[in-house]
């Protein structure tokens, strides 16, 4: 048993596996120094309703250690099962958190936290099924786009099919409305519509359509209307102790933390400055507390992880594996580019976490799921020839081999 549980580890991606353990510690370490404000005002109102005995500034602590144990039992129980088991389960995975999804729209079973319609009430617990649905579109969308692996690049029989698709997957999503979400979703299927063989044009043409459908249930509610206001006009003074408040103190947090940063657990943005603070907005916090270069650090490690990624895929068996690989790759690249843009006012506000280090239960542990699934297609990567995995549509080659996929 020791010599075989030796044998995985020597082939598993053992850095990628390194790196996504320390950023979820540096995770809990960062909620641990910027969530004390936040956790003392939570539980003080909690004791004042008597579900607590007493306030404590360690409350968001103790739930992310305990979301990081749950996410790495999660992440080591799918590094053991095979990954093929997707493929004969996607349908029903898929169906099943897209249910989910639908359910938030049943009277009494959703929690309005914050301003979106996106989370579950289940047996005491909440749970955000648009993060499990990110996965289980991936199964999914690779499952269809093998089996279609001739006639994805033809407007019938490829395109028309996925945005049919796209659109009863992202739907539930916008009417919510979750803008985050809607886009990670989005950018999934569109990279792994592109690596499969689909057309550029196509893309462009669906690209037009989900920006036409789907923005308008998005935008129809007002705090998302200001969002794009105060992105668009930053410097309105009108909109700095109002509607653009939050992402002011973010930029506030961010350029006070300088080369070095003020010291870990010395923030002043998180003293009720910055709301969110432990969740969407960690980035700035840990920009005022780290400092620019210390920053780097975490931009080099997401970095690697996202080249580690893309490179399992590009060795993968076979053509599920390349894109089941891609698409959780892009998944974490994605969603790590919109956070920080947000925190550095360059997008506007969306509510999606950082991964591996924002607060979240939902969140970490379908993204440690989605790094079990990449560590078992490492365990395979390279035991047959790959170069037969995918089809490669004309003209496309030459792009494809410099990008070394």
């Amino acid at each position: 048993m020791l010599t075989k549980l030796i044998s995985l580890l020597q082939r598993m991606d053992l850095l990628l596996l390194g790196i996504t353990c320390g950023l979820t510690f540096f995770g809990v370490a960062m909620i641990a120094s910027v969530s004390v404000f936040e956790s003392y005002q939570l539980t003080e109102r909690l004791t004042a309703q008597g579900t607590l005995s007493t306030p404590t500034n360690s409350f968001y602590l103790w739930r992310s250690f305990f979301h990081m144990l749950v996410g790495f039992g999660v992440m080591i129980t799918v590094a053991c099962i095979p990954y093929h088991f997707w493929r004969y389960s996607a349908h029903v995975i898929f169906a099943g958190t897209l249910l989910l999804v639908l359910a938030l729209f049943l009277p009494g079973t959703s929690n309005d936290y914050g301003t979106a319609q996106s989370w579950l009430v289940i047996g005491g617990f909440s749970l955000q099924p648009s993060e499990f649905l990110k996965l289980s579109l991936i199964f999914y969308l690779a499952l269809w786009l093998q089996k279609r692996e001739q006639c994805i690049s033809t407007l019938k029989e490829g395109f028309y099919p996925f945005a049919a698709l796209l659109f009863i997957s992202t739907a539930p999503i916008a009417i919510q409305p979750d803008l985050g979400s809607f886009m990670v979703l989005s950018a999934i299927a569109v990279t792994m519509f592109f690596l499969a063989g689909g057309s550029i044009l196509h893309l462009g043409l669906g690209t037009a359509l989900a920006s036409a459908f789907g923005l308008p249930f998005i935008l129809q509610e007002e705090y998302i209307r200001n969002r794009f206001k105060v992105f668009l006009f930053p410097d309105a003074p009108t909109f700095t102790e109002t509607i653009g408040f939050q992402i002011q103190q973010a930029l506030i947090a961010i350029g006070s933390g300088g080369p070095f940063g003020v010291g870990y657990g010395k923030s002043i943005q998180k003293f009720g400055y910055l709301p969110e603070v432990q969740a969407d907005m960690i980035f700035a916090a840990m920009a005022e507390e780290l400092g620019f270069f210390r920053i780097l650090i975490i931009f080099c490690l997401y970095g690697v992880f996202v080249v580690r990624g893309f490179t399992i895929a590009r060795r993968a068996p076979d053509r599920f594996g390349f894109l089941v690989a891609s698409g959780i790759t892009m998944w974490i690249a994605f969603q790590t580019i919109i956070n920080i843009a947000v925190n550095m006012s360059l997008f506007p506000l969306t509510g999606l976490t950082l991964p591996f280090i924002s607060y979240g239960g939902s969140s970490l542990v379908a993204l440690l799921a989605g790094v079990g699934v990449l560590l078992n297609i490492s365990l395979h990567a390279g035991s047959h020839q790959p170069a037969h995995r995918r089809y490669v549509r004309p003209g496309m080659g030459s792009l494809r081999r410099s990008f070394g996929l």
